[in-house]
Formats: C-alpha cells, sequence, structure tokens
C-alpha cells in the first residue's frame, strides 16, 4: 500500500532543473515549455496514484468478521481517500497552473508583479506569489487566524 501520509508534492522529484542560457528572458518560451512539461509530468504522476487507489480499495476490500480488523481496513481507507482528495485539489490547481501557462500569465506575482523565481517554481510549480509576498500572507493568516 503507498504511504499515505506523505505529502502529494514530496513524491514530485525527477526533473532537471531548468539553466538559463545567457541572455535568456525571463519565462521565454523555452522556459514555459519546461514549466508545461514539468507540471504535465506531475499530474500524469497524481493520476497514476489516483488509479493505483482505486485497483488497491477494489481488490483490498474484504469483509472482516472481526469489527478491529474492519476498523483497521476502513481507517486506511479513509485516510487514502484524503489524500486523494488533497491530489484531485492538488489536479485541478496544476491545470490553472497549465491554463496560465498557455495565456501567458505565468512566473509573475500576482500581488506585486516581480518575477517568482524559477528556483521557486520548481519546487512549488503552482506557485502565484513570490517569497516576499507570500512570507507576507502567511503572517497575516497567523495574526488574524484566516
Amino acid at each position: 500500500m503507498a504511504n499515505t501520509a506523505e505529502h502529494p508534492r514530496e513524491r514530485f522529484t525527477d526533473f532537471t532543473p531548468y539553466e538559463m542560457k545567457a541572455g535568456e528572458e525571463y519565462m521565454s518560451a523555452e522556459m514555459l515549455q519546461h514549466f508545461k512539461d514539468l507540471l504535465m509530468k506531475w499530474k500524469q504522476e497524481l493520476m497514476e496514484e489516483v488509479d493505483r487507489t482505486m485497483h488497491h480499495m477494489q481488490e483490498d476490500a474484504a469483509n472482516y468478521a472481526d469489527p478491529s480488523d474492519r476498523a483497521t481496513q476502513e481507517e486506511e481507507f479513509s485516510l487514502e481517500l484524503r489524500t486523494r482528495d488533497r491530489e484531485r485539489k492538488l489536479i485541478k490547481k496544476i491545470d490553472k497552473t497549465i491554463d496560465r501557462i498557455d495565456k501567458d500569465d505565468y512566473g509573475f506575482c500576482d500581488q506585486c508583479g516581480v518575477e517568482i523565481g524559477i528556483r521557486r517554481l520548481e519546487a512549488r510549480p503552482t506557485a502565484t506569489l513570490c517569497i516576499d509576498c507570500k512570507t507576507l500572507a502567511e503572517i497575516r493568516e497567523r495574526q488574524t487566524g484566516i
């Protein structure tokens, strides 16, 4: 069974970091394609995980006579379903990000307009805020509890 405790993002690490060429403009066509490819690969991995979960739950669904065994299985399934729900939401976010790339509206902070940065986007390809604006948003969240 898959490790249901891991965060969906933690599994996606198999990519070659983008190296800007001398004089290359930020978010050039080649750079945008790099991020689109990265997002498509990540989405594919998430979709495959959903399929594995479906097969696992169908194959391993047993009607245990012992209430403890049945409760354990139900708890495992519940954890898997919560993880898959997070991944489903992440897939939607990936789709929105791909749409932004297609509309040439990717890589710049939604709040202040500065470049988000290649390394930040490789760490979190769905990021819409630069690190400074994200940090301020998190501080405000903690202060207001929103």
